[in-house]
């Protein structure tokens, strides 16, 4: 799909020309994230179709491995959430791409992520957070979904940067829900494989120098996915000795996370709309202090690779002093990124 959208694109008058802020040099062609949207549409239409057949016998049962046969029935019964949440990456990848067509106000996309993320929460997408009060959940949970929204497309500032940590975050995620919880989530874990497989698919055109970008209808698709499938998955049971893997996700994401924090605190004490675009990402910061924007990027994205790490870690301690020890370590990696933030630029003669 990528290769389909990156001929279409021009065509269709998405191409990111060169600018101040932006650190490419030549006229790129937008609408990735489209080729992201439908990498994973597809495959989930096409399993949505053998599951109907299996179930009205129009196909043989034994094509499904027998481990598997048992979730059949409780696939068909989620889909209509699963659905839902496509709905809402398909409104947020068709204002992505106006907005990478003629430029929308931050304010109009703002109010459409939160639009988005309270329809999803009013159908009972919400985490429960040990919380007596719904409410509580559900405002967190909205926040959570806006959140990494901005947070992916905040990062999407260099070739392949957005696209690896997603990477990184589905796999991540997936393990989790596939391997390390008392009962395997399928079809979240699945939902993840999958994006897992869009972006690899896209990644391999989007790595530095880049053929295609993916956007902001790319970006915020992947915030909206990453966002919603850690509230539908559950990252804790009951035959689990503590809960403190429900720390998993903010470890995951800590690095994306806190790039979204510092850049807009950055922007609001320089009395800046904290939407307005800059060079004050980590990954611009490390390309400042000589790293290459390839490896600017590596370093971005293994940084977030150690802190999911430590959330697979949260998984092998058993108590809260084990789980102290992993947050520490995720914290000793910000702080890292902190220091390298403010390091002074090297002056031309240094160089």
């Amino acid at each position: 799909m990528t290769i389909v959208i990156r001929r279409c694109a021009p065509q269709w008058g998405l191409v990111d020309h060169p600018a101040a802020r932006k650190v490419h040099v030549t006229p790129t062609p937008l609408g990735g994230g489209l080729a992201i949207y439908l990498g994973m549409l597809l495959p989930l239409i096409a399993a949505q179709l053998i599951v109907l057949l299996i179930q009205q016998n129009a196909l043989p049962a034994s094509w499904i491995p027998e481990e598997f046969r048992i979730h059949l029935a409780g696939m068909l019964h989620r889909s209509p959430q699963l659905w839902g949440l496509l709905a809402a990456g398909t409104v947020l990848v068709l204002m992505g791409l106006l907005d990478d067509r003629f430029g929308l106000s931050w304010k109009w996309r703002l109010g459409v992520q939160f639009f988005v993320a309270i329809s999803l929460v009013s159908t009972g997408m919400s985490a429960s957070l040990f919380v007596s009060q719904p409410w509580v959940g559900q405002v967190v949970s909205v926040l959570w979904i806006v959140a990494l929204i901005n947070s992916l497309n905040f990062l999407d500032n260099m070739d392949g940067l957005s696209a690896g940590i997603g990477l990184i975050a589905s796999v991540m995620f997936a393990s989790i829900m596939l391997t390390l919880v008392g009962e395997p989530r399928w079809l979240v874990g699945g939902c993840l494989v999958i994006l897992a497989g869009s972006l690899s698919g896209f990644l391999i055109h989007n790595w530095p120098p880049a053929n295609i970008f993916m956007g902001d209808a790319g970006s915020t698709f992947i915030g909206l996915m990453l966002s919603s499938l850690t509230i539908l998955g559950t990252f804790y049971d009951e035959t689990m000795p503590q809960r403190h893997v429900m720390l998993a996700p903010l470890c995951i994401l800590a690095i994306p996370l806190y790039d979204l924090c510092s850049v807009i605190l950055i922007r609001l004490k320089e009395g800046r709309s904290p939407f307005q675009p800059d060079k004050k990402h980590f990954s611009h910061r490390l390309e400042a202090l000589g790293l290459s924007k390839k490896h600017a990027v590596m370093t971005v994205h293994f940084a977030t690779l150690t802190t999911g790490i430590g959330a697979l870690l949260l998984y092998q301690v058993e108590d809260w002093q084990g789980a102290f020890l992993v947050v520490s370590l995720v914290l000793c990696v910000l702080v890292i990124v902190s220091i390298l933030e403010m390091a002074p630029r090297p002056s031309s003669k240094e160089e």
